[in-house]
């Protein structure tokens, strides 16, 4: 199976997603990244990807950096380095037979880079979707786990008791 990398434009996403754009608009912008981070982070550990996000400092002289947090790579581009041009780079290079990568942006004309370099390209919209479905997986998963115990015994699967209990309400 193909490892499963993520490069997310950090900015570009506070931009586009209505809660971190609020935050934005707010001046939280420290809050609004770290949401974004620990929404990416549930995403990545539920569906077993690497994500790395990255974020523009190339008008804030000496705040390159690179650190983990809640199992994300985040990175800060140094001076004079966009994250675009970031992106562009790391990705064609982690390019290979044995590695799927993708790029999430809404920047079209960045989309087209990377798509020439043969990394995919997700959209903002598409990733918020894809969050939001995968949190409702992380539910389901969990309500299943909770209720495990009581039907240890049950040759039912929650699928099939859901269905029962439909045709049991169909009846009335």
């Amino acid at each position: 199976m193909k490892r499963q990398v993520l490069f997310v434009d950090g900015y570009n996403m506070i931009g586009a997603w209505p809660i971190l754009d609020q935050l934005k608009k707010q001046d939280k912008l420290a809050d609004a990244r770290d949401t974004l981070l620990s929404m990416l982070s549930n995403y990545a550990k539920y569906e077993g990807i690497e994500v790395i996000v990255v974020f523009d400092a190339q008008f804030v002289p000496g705040i390159q950096q690179t650190y983990h947090e809640f199992g994300v790579t985040v990175i800060f581009t140094k001076e004079e380095e966009t994250a675009d041009t970031y992106i562009e780079r790391e990705a064609s290079e982690r390019i290979n037979p044995l590695t799927h990568v993708r790029v999430a942006t809404s920047d079209m004309a960045e989309q087209w880079i990377i798509f020439s370099k043969g990394a995919l390209r997700v959209s903002a919209r598409e990733l918020y979707k894809n969050l939001k479905e995968s949190e409702k997986k992380i539910q389901s998963d969990a309500e299943d786990y909770q209720f495990q115990n009581y039907r240890r015994n049950s040759p039912w699967s929650n699928t099939q008791l859901k269905k029962l209990q439909e045709i049991y309400n169909d009846l009335d």
